[in-house]
């Protein structure tokens, strides 16, 4: 079995690259379960229910999420849907660990046309972001719960530390964890001992001359005089970064992770 995750996709320069290359790289690669991190899609900053639908059309099975989760409002009525549903509503997760009255799920457990049933699992790290539940925690309940072999946990963090130690804590447990938020791309793609393939961060896609996303003189400004100011996303020399697993659909083991990052 082979999966396709892509990172967070940013803004109109994301949506354009990842709609110039997910195709053929799923063509190219033979990929059976795709996963999107959507979370900076709408103008880097959230997601709608419009661009989820331009998302799946392009053949997403799952779309995950982060910290901006909250940026459109539209979405938080969009996501109202039983817990049981398989609508495209039900496979936008946040992450798994925000407050249980948070609007939608941080977990979804779907089945292939093949027959091979998977999860995804979305959580967020806590060092230097919002304290949310632990993620640790959260994630040894979640897989107390899961059936599915083939487990894919998107990673939402900032310190490298706590994506590694999230890493070591799931080795032989979940099929892939993958780091995203950061917006840079780490060369540290490997498969843990036991089993799980691992990438502290696959990287942002999107305009990769800017400042993790956004217009370089405005982030520029901020940092030399200290004011605030609106951030605006980029354009520029945009990037589809991505990791492809294969995996033994039967025990859930990975056995090679790629690194992918493909320009215009």
């Amino acid at each position: 079995m082979k999966i396709l995750f892509v990172g967070d996709v940013f803004g109109s320069a994301g949506r354009h690259i990842v709609t110039e290359h997910i195709g053929h790289v799923i063509e190219g690669h033979q990929i059976d379960l795709v996963v999107v991190n959507g979370e900076n899609a709408a103008g880097g900053f959230g997601i709608t229910p419009a661009i989820s639908d331009d998302l799946f059309d392009l053949g997403a099975h799952v779309i995950t999420t982060g910290n901006h989760f909250w940026d459109k409002r539209e979405l938080l009525d969009y996501l109202k849907v039983p817990a049981d549903s398989h609508d495209r509503a039900r496979r936008i997760l946040r992450p798994a660990n925000f407050p249980p009255a948070t609007a939608g799920y941080g977990t979804y457990e779907g089945t292939l046309p093949s027959g091979q049933s998977y999860a995804v699992v979305n959580l967020q790290g806590r060092v230097f972001m919002a304290n949310n539940d632990d993620p640790f925690r959260k994630a040894d309940e979640i897989l107390d719960n899961i059936k599915a072999k083939v487990i894919l946990v998107d990673f939402h963090a900032e310190a490298t530390s706590e994506k590694v130690a999230m890493g070591w804590h799931l080795d032989g447990r979940v099929t892939a964890i993958l780091g995203t938020h950061t917006h840079i791309p780490t060369a540290d793609e490997r498969v843990l001992p036991k089993g799980t393939a691992y990438q502290t961060d696959v990287g942002m896609s999107g305009p990769y001359d800017s400042v993790i996303g956004v217009e370089t003189d405005l982030v520029l400004g901020r940092f030399l005089t200290g004011m605030p100011g609106k951030f605006e996303p980029a354009k520029g020399n945009p990037k589809m970064c991505a990791a492809v697993i294969e995996c033994d659909g039967g025990t859930g083991r990975a056995t090679r992770i790629q690194r992918i990052m493909l320009g215009e």
